[in-house]
């Protein structure tokens, strides 16, 4: 090019160098060539293929960063979750930032709903119910949403969280409420199942305003954090295995995470741990009803301390195993 009379700048354009470089190598031919350096290698290198089989796995779901980053913890990695994030960013998309929900009083108000794990012949589905000021949750994974499956597992969420709160607010289901302001404005007819329960129980059953679904925002965001952090993660390791998730699995797994991760995390909310706070809410709130004692077993076998210290995925791997 130089021969052909083009000038410095238009060569070190074409090349995409400084003139200065153009210069040297005309005026010294045989001067040394740098390639590009190698690449350095980093902390999570060795955990890219798996946190990208992860991502397939889950794939159209996503699993959060902190999730994937207990994972890679358990299998030596020692970064933290920046740079893990900064790995993670070109493959997940944005979501919103939620509302800011209203505050209740310890004890005040338990929020219930059932979220839709999966549809179709087989569905699973989750009641989900979170106490408004501890943000405690109890999650109970089933086939079906009627008024039986509803009671049920009210009861179970008392016990769970040691009490009866003030009321409970639901939406606007047959399984709650047979017809919506039947006696008058917020008179209602409810479903004589919950209704029983409400009376033995003690709480006030409470409505949600018509497709205001976010009145009851705090058992909906829950129910995004349970999918996002609980159900995509266990679907994946599932669906790895060959297995599908179903109501025992899911039901198998899903107490540990509770008290394990999902109310012994700080809150991003509260600033808080719900485990915690729902201390203060059961110094107030109503003895829960007593539930049926399980039939006892003829011979308990005595297990060692010590072996229950193994990381959770053994156990995880003994109940697929189970299942399957």
């Amino acid at each position: 090019m130089a021969r052909r009379g083009e000038s410095i700048r238009a060569i070190a354009k074409e090349f995409g160098c400084s003139r200065n470089t153009v210069r040297r190598y005309l005026r010294e031919p045989t001067a040394q060539r740098y390639g590009p350096r190698e690449p350095r290698t980093g902390k999570l290198d060795a955990f890219k293929p798996y946190l990208m089989q992860r991502i397939e796995q889950a794939k159209p779901r996503w699993i959060p960063a902190t999730v994937l980053l207990r994972e890679i913890h358990q299998r030596g990695y020692q970064g933290g979750i920046s740079m893990l994030k900064m790995w993670l960013a070109p493959h997940k998309k944005s979501e919103p930032e939620p509302l800011v929900r209203f505050e209740t009083a310890p004890g005040k108000q338990m929020q219930a709903d059932f979220t839709t794990i999966r549809r179709g012949r087989d569905p699973l589905l989750a009641l989900v119910a979170t106490m408004g000021y501890s943000r405690a949750s109890f999650v109970k994974f089933t086939n079906s949403e009627d008024a039986g499956t509803l009671c049920t597992g009210l009861a179970e969420a008392f016990d769970y969280f040691g009490g009866v709160p003030e009321h409970v607010l639901f939406d606007n289901t047959k399984s709650v409420v047979i017809t919506r302001d039947a006696y008058g404005e917020g008179l209602h007819r409810w479903n004589d199942e919950l209704k029983g329960l409400a009376e033995r129980c003690g709480f006030v059953p409470r409505l949600c305003r018509p497709y205001r679904a976010k009145t009851k925002g705090k058992v909906e965001r829950f129910n995004s954090y349970l999918k996002s952090c609980f159900v995509v993660p266990l679907a994946a390791s599932v669906q790895a295995a060959g297995l599908t998730l179903d109501v025992a699995i899911a039901n198998a797994h899903v107490r540990r995470w509770l008290d394990d991760v999902a109310n012994a995390r700080v809150h991003r909310t509260t600033h808080a741990i719900p485990q915690q706070l729902l201390a203060q809410e059961r110094a107030v709130m109503l003895p829960a009803p007593a539930l049926r004692a399980p039939a006892p077993i003829p011979q308990r076998v005595a297990i060692p301390f010590e072996s229950l210290q193994h990381p959770l995925a053994v156990y995880d791997e003994l109940l697929l195993g189970v299942d399957a």
